[in-house]
């Protein structure tokens, strides 16, 4: 599926092309990439994005994927709101808003999840768990630490979960920028993507 803003079958839509809050965290382009190809979905997947900010993965997994479902959870009323004109921006059908504080409203959605994001939330280890218990088996879960804390937390969580076939990714993008008269290449804010699944 695509749109007249992103006319393409392949993911990397431009950051600016996303419309976006003061303060509120916009994955970008070269992150989201390295985050879609570790969720690993399937044709008709349904993903929870907990923590979904400006909507960018939704967005990008709802062209890529037309038949998979993306709930996407957010706690600010405002925040949600603007996941919910990126979709239309994008014309991008197959994204559900939800409005609630994870993990409690969690309870409320009513398709269980083969993929879990987790882009954001202070009490990670409480929304891993939590989101956990709705994982089927060979279900799998993609989460990113900003700090050491998340990505330990993060660990440790996984530890106690038994997830299987961890893997850890950490980016290191350099962008190119013109500063003044010069060109010079400007590094990405390193995000640590850490991947697991669930074997019974």
């Amino acid at each position: 599926m695509s749109s007249q803003l992103w006319p393409y079958v392949t993911p990397g839509i431009p950051d600016e092309l996303f419309e976006n809050l003061p303060g509120i965290p916009l994955t970008q382009r070269e992150l989201r990439l390295l985050l879609i190809a570790q969720l690993r979905l399937t044709r008709d997947s349904v993903l929870w994005d907990i923590g979904a900010g400006t909507g960018t993965i939704p967005v990008e997994v709802g062209l890529l994927c037309p038949s998979t479902k993306v709930i996407a959870i957010e706690r600010d009323e405002e925040v949600a709101n603007l996941i919910k004109r990126n979709c239309d921006r994008f014309e991008v059908k197959n994204v559900q808003v939800i409005e609630g504080n994870a993990p409690e409203c969690l309870q409320e959605i009513k398709l269980a999840p083969q993929r879990l994001c987790i882009e954001g939330g202070r009490p990670i280890q409480e929304i891993l768990q939590a989101a956990w218990q709705y994982l089927p088996p060979t279900g799998r879960v993609v989460a990113t630490a900003a700090n050491l804390e998340s990505l330990y937390a993060i660990s440790q969580s996984f530890s106690q979960l038994r997830a299987r076939n961890i893997e850890v990714v950490q980016s290191a993008v350099n962008r190119l920028e013109t500063r003044g008269f010069s060109q010079t290449f400007v590094a990405a804010d390193p995000i640590f993507i850490v991947s697991g699944e669930k074997l019974d």
